[in-house]
């Protein structure tokens, strides 16, 4: 074997060095013994053994593996060549840094939240049942994945024949605060069979079964995550057995899952599951267990062996009608003959559940695209920094050449240099990209709101890091090694200090690359302004309401066990307390906070023709002081009082739109409508008392819709479990939240209460354009950096090039005002060139965007003509530079140098 004698080829030198001496040494001691004199004998053994260094050499040829040989010596002399270059090499590696930092930050998000798979055995068995033919909207939905009914589910358990187990699950909010301010844990209500399904183990105690999740249980016991068990209960192994409070009841702790089962939604993480069994103590209200209008749950399985999803969607679509048969929703008259036609189906699951994916997946794979485009534009600026000294070392190569050196070497020491600056690089990006990465997690956190992925790196990320530095290396070092091992020799070595044909077409090489940066910077230039004019018109836009100092307190009053028809006294009693508050300017509660991201839509018919004119409105139950909270403007009629009770003729307000579209152009006051009978919300005729300005509902990017304001003290469930209140005020916000903390323990301390700042909140569901305004603009700003320095480097060599011939056109009447308009009209001729063709691929990579816009369309003429004069001002800023130095420039210095 050749490998071991190579990795111990100095001990074999040496060993070699040592017989040759001894043998020098014997032989030449017999030559003494036969009369010859010493430095006779030694010159005469020496000149039997021959030339000792070459069989040393030859010898250490014959251990040596030659590519590697080659390739360590190459190594080797980048170092000595960057050691000389400091300032190169520091360019080099930060930029690289940078852009591959980035890029692999990215990158990691994307592998978290698309190409990995849930952290369970044998996850590709997974697959997760829904319906397939078409999107449902009737009913009442809630979780983050309302694909089944409870129902539904247990028909579906029941009947089902493709999985060997199937499970059911849904998501919730837990308090554990034992009375005041509230304090939540992330919760799953799952079925008994759901940690057997998955195939995961517990830690410690042991995990649900379907013992544990039967009907009437009251307090079955709870199984927390490793992260809660941490942070809850310090690590310690007592906590199984121990009691914890959730929603006001005591749960026993029964066991803990491992540190990698993160739960079955990528994005978050779980820190306490309860079975299905235990949904009516904590909702506190109406059980959704029997209602079939209640869609909150999904479902996980394990397809039996041999069993495909295309199998498996069969089989559910034979059951399916029986299925949706014996699970009719009742309540919606002959509304609902659509849904016997429905047909369930299977699909894969083994990467989990992920919300994400339609929302943040597509700014972040253009996010990848820019930090693709930044490294692509850092490699041209360093292809450009490595032509130039290729160009001051075109003599040192050229004689090489002549003197035997073959161009296949030199191109690869050449590219010694490129390959230790991308692999010092992408050291340095992978260490920079966790910091970034937990950035990045911070900006898409929100205060109600954190993000969980994970981060470690796998084979994927080592994978995409292997082919960036390979990638970057032959980006930016591939084309000056071999322009610069391209020159003939004779040529190079008879041509004077003007430059030869080699370094012209060099020259012509970096105008390309710094055209390519002008072009790709401005397309990220483009995309950058974009998304900040897109962002500023979000956060600008009209909603048609206050948003400023107002407080949004959540009150949970379930522990007090209030009848249904004693909780909406209990709530206008808190509000009267709260109104009376110093520096309360006004209070209201509602059913629907504008723009909280919730909806509640029904039917409506309004009386007129025969059959009347039928659509659908947004409903909000509000109290009487909602608009003058929110600072609605009232345009006609009257806003709600305390006369308008559960016992007088039900009363609605509605908004401008409401009234042009379904009352096409009637006078709206004293018109009535009825709602469309839904379960719990039967048909009601409701007269208008009131129209008020048009709103935004539900988010900021909707267009303007239908609305229907309705006195709280009129709900159809007797207000529901919960009271969303909001508080105007001048009062310092920590001041306030602590009076009504006060003011609701004295109605009751076991009342729970949790605070948000209502503009804050509306900025939270901003984040992801926030986060893309910010990153697109970062990666702009490097960009357009990018591609000046690159700007700046071709003029400054092109006036060093060019000093003779600047010097003989100031020496025969040239003024330093012809000189200086010289050189910017060569930069001005790539700034156009570069802008002409990025204003073209701007426009075209615009459109992957027009979904993330608000109030603009991709292609914009004033955000690109916007990108195009930064970008040119900027350029010929640092034109400016080489320009004013040529015309300060002394023709006999440069006549002198030629």
């Amino acid at each position: 074997m050749k490998w071991p004698r190579f990795l111990r080829r100095r001990y074999w030198d040496a060993e070699r060095a040592r017989e040759l001496h001894g043998y020098i040494e014997i032989e030449t001691d017999e030559n003494i013994a036969r009369g010859m004199p010493p430095d006779e004998a030694r010159s005469a053994a020496q000149k039997k053994l021959g030339n000792s260094v070459l069989v040393r050499e030859e010898i250490y040829r014959m251990n040596s593996i030659g590519f590697l040989e080659s390739f360590w010596q190459d190594l080797r002399y980048g170092v000595r060549s960057l050691r000389l270059n400091i300032g190169f090499a520091a360019i080099a590696i930060i930029s690289l840094t940078i852009g591959i930092g980035a890029n692999t930050t990215i990158f990691q998000l994307l592998d978290a939240l698309r190409l990995r798979s849930l952290p369970v055995k044998s996850r590709q068995e997974l697959a997760t049942v829904h319906i397939s033919n078409r999107d449902w909207s009737k009913g009442s939905f809630n979780g983050s994945y309302p694909q089944l009914t409870n129902p539904l589910w247990e028909q579906l358990r029941d009947h089902q024949q493709a999985f060997s187990g199937i499970a059911a699950w849904s998501d919730l909010e837990l308090n554990l605060a034992r009375g005041g301010e509230a304090r939540f844990a992330s919760g799953l209500l799952v079925s008994g069979e759901l940690f057997n399904v998955l195939g995961v183990a517990p830690v410690e105690g042991r995990v649900f079964t379907s013992v544990d999740d039967q009907r009437g249980c009251a307090s079955p016991g709870a199984v927390i995550s490793y992260a809660f068990w941490q942070r809850e209960f310090g690590g310690d192994r007592s906590a199984v057995g121990r009691s914890l409070t959730l929603e006001g009841h005591p749960f026993e702790v029964i066991g803990i899952t491992p540190s990698s089962f993160f739960g079955l939604e990528v994005g978050s993480s779980f820190d306490v599951a309860i079975p299905i069994c235990a949904e009516p103590v904590i909702r506190g209200g109406p059980s959704f267990l029997d209602q079939r209008q209640q869609w909150w749950l999904a479902s996980i399985g394990r397809l039996k062996p041999g069993w495909s999803l295309t199998q498996a969607t069969a089989q559910l679509g034979s059951i399916s009608p029986g299925l949706f048969e014996s699970t009719m929703p009742t309540g919606y008259g002959a509304d609902m003959k659509d849904y016997l036609t429905l047909k369930l189906g299977a699909f894969p699951a083994s990467k989990g559940f992920n919300s994400m994916q339609g929302g943040a997946a597509d700014p972040l794979w253009i996010l990848m695209a820019s930090t693709g485009l930044v490294l692509l534009i850092a490699c041209a600026n360093l292809a450009n920094l490595m032509l130039a000294r290729a160009s001051a070392r075109e003599r040192e190569i050229t004689v090489r050449l002549a003197i035997g050196a073959s161009r296949g070497r030199l191109v690869r020491q050449l590219l010694s240099e490129s390959l230790l600056l991308a692999a010092i690089g992408t050291v340095l990006g992978a260490l920079l990209a966790p910091a970034l990465s937990k950035i990045l997690l911070a900006l898409l956190a929100t205060e109600s709101s954190a993000v969980f992925l994970d981060l470690a790196p796998d084979w994927r990320v080592f994978a995409f890091l292997g082919c960036v530095a390979i990638s970057t290396c032959v980006l930016f070092g591939l084309a000056p090694a071999l322009r610069a091992t391209r020159a003939e020799p004779g040529t190079v070595m008879k041509s004077s200090g003007r430059g030869n044909t080699s370094s012209r077409e060099g020259f012509g090489l970096r105008r390309l690359l710094v055209v390519s940066q002008v072009a790709l910077s401005l397309v990220l230039l483009v995309g950058a302004l974009l998304f900040m004019r897109s962002f500023r018109n979000l956060i600008t836009v009209n909603t048609g309401f206050r948003q400023d100092g107002i407080l949004l307190a959540a009150l949970d009053p379930r522990r007090l066990n209030v009848p249904m028809e004693q909780r909406i006294p209990l709530r206008q009693e808190i509000i009267h307390r709260l109104q009376a508050i110093p520096g309360v300017e006004a209070a209201a509660d509602a059913s629907v906070i504008p723009l909280g991201g919730s909806s509640w839509t029904m039917g409506v018919r309004v009386a007129g023709a025969q059959t009347g004119q039928t659509g659908s409105s947004r409903f909000d139950w509000v109290g009487p002081e909602f608009f003058k909270t929110m600072e609605i403007p009232l345009l006609e009629g009257r806003v709600f009082d305390d006369h308008d009770t559960t016992n007088s003729p039900s009363v609605a307000i509605v908004n401008e739109t409401f009234a042009r579209k379904l009352l096409n152009g009637a006078a709206p006051l004293g018109k009535t409508f009825r709602t469309i009978a839904e379960p719990g919300y039967p048909e009601t005729v409701y007269q208008i008392v009131g129209v008020v300005k048009d709103t935004r509902y539900q988010q900021l990017r909707e267009s303007q819709q239908l609305i229907c304001f309705v006195p709280s003290s009129q709900y159809p469930l007797g207000g529901g479990p919960f009271a969303q209140i909001l508080i105007r005020s001048s009062v310092p916000l920590p001041a306030l939240t602590q009076q009504v903390k006060s003011v609701v323990a004295g109605v009751s301390p076991e009342i729970l209460i949790y605070f948000r700042v209502f503009k804050t909140m509306i900025r939270d569901n901003l984040v992801d354009d926030r986060v893309m305004a910010l990153l697109s603009g970062f990666f702009a700003a490097l960009a357009t950096l990018l591609a000046i320095v690159g700007l700046y480097g071709v003029m400054s060599y092109m006036v060093a090039r060019r000093r003779s011939e600047i010097g003989i056109r100031m020496a025969l009447g040239a003024d330093s005002g012809n000189v200086s308009k010289m050189i910017l009209r060569e930069a001005g001729v790539l700034l156009v060139i570069g802008l002409a063709i990025g204003i073209g691929l701007a426009l075209v990579a615009s459109t992957f965007a027009s979904t993330l816009l608000f109030g603009l369309t991709p292609h914009d003429p004033a955000t690109v003509a916007a990108g195009a004069v930064v970008l040119a001002l900027a350029a010929l800023v640092a034109s400016y530079v080489p320009a004013s130095r040529a015309a300060r420039l002394d023709p006999m210095a440069a006549l002198r140098e030629e």
